[in-house]
């Protein structure tokens, strides 16, 4: 499996005894050129790996910010081809930092499963989380991530089951994603730190290292989550508003986006 990025990071970060601080945005939003600016400040910022979104106009999971960055998105014409070509240039300038797309399954099953994935490691990615697949319908993605070296990467939920952590932690690799709260992305709601007794039960089990997302806006947060167990923090929507809110000023769009990364960065220490 393509683990070493991922592994690099998490061991140089254990090193010195810092969390991981990953951001997520939407490629290709408000469009292609400035959507490779925007992952390369956040890279330039501080951020230890990226998390990327497809644009999908059916994003379930997503609250309204994100989804308008999806629209907006799919508005300027992007598609799954540019997505996949944005991050072929993204690893091309930052050859040694983790990068994951987060995306719906529709995208990954219309192009072919593993089609699809053999796209995805050839464009430099590690990782790849099929938002609405839980591990016990993930058989053929798992399956043609093995083949291709794509780290599959699952959701633990607040309510998940002893035998479904288990499983997560069996074909997981690179990150294990627990979600901070139930419900929908969005910075606008508080996250609910999960348990210390849930990041040792994932260690145990041999999880790859756990990192929280859903709710994660403020340096408190990350520090919150640290301080239970997780290896480090996914933030979303709070850096998403931070591009919708400077659409029209790009300097101050990089300048937010900069400040926001540090602070974050700066909470893991």
């Amino acid at each position: 499996m393509k683990t070493n990025r991922y592994e690099k990071m998490f061991d140089r970060l254990q090193l010195k005894k810092e969390g991981a601080f990953i951001p997520f945005v939407v490629l290709g939003d408000p469009d292609v050129e400035t959507s490779f600016e925007i992952v390369d400040t956040l890279v330039g910022s501080g951020a230890d790996a990226l998390e990327l979104g497809i644009p999908f106009a059916n994003a379930v999971a997503d609250g309204p910010v994100i989804q308008r960055s999806s629209f907006r998105a799919l508005e300027a014409g992007v598609t799954p081809a540019h997505c996949l070509e944005l991050c072929r240039r993204i690893r091309a300038k930052h050859p040694e930092t983790p990068m994951g797309l987060l995306l719906y399954a529709n995208l990954i099953i219309h192009r072919g499963l593993k089609s699809f994935y053999a796209e995805a490691a050839n464009a430099g990615v590690d990782s790849i989380l099929a938002a609405d697949i839980p591990v016990g319908a993930a058989g053929p993605f798992i399956e043609a991530a093995t083949e291709t070296g794509v780290s599959p990467v699952f959701v633990v939920p607040p309510n998940i089951g002893e035998g479904a952590l288990k499983e997560v932690a069996r074909h997981g690799r690179g990150y294990t994603y627990v979600l901070g709260r139930a419900g929908v992305t969005g910075a606008d709601r508080q996250m609910q730190t999960p348990l210390p007794q849930r990041f040792e039960a994932l260690r145990a089990a041999g999880a790859a290292p756990a990192v929280v997302g859903f709710g994660i806006s403020t340096p408190e947060h990350v520090r919150t989550a640290l301080a239970a167990g997780a290896a480090g923090a996914i933030s979303g929507s709070a850096g998403v508003a931070l591009v919708e809110q400077h659409l029209n000023d790009k300097a101050a769009m990089h300048e937010a986006l900069t400040g926001f990364v540090r602070q974050m960065k700066e909470a893991t220490r």
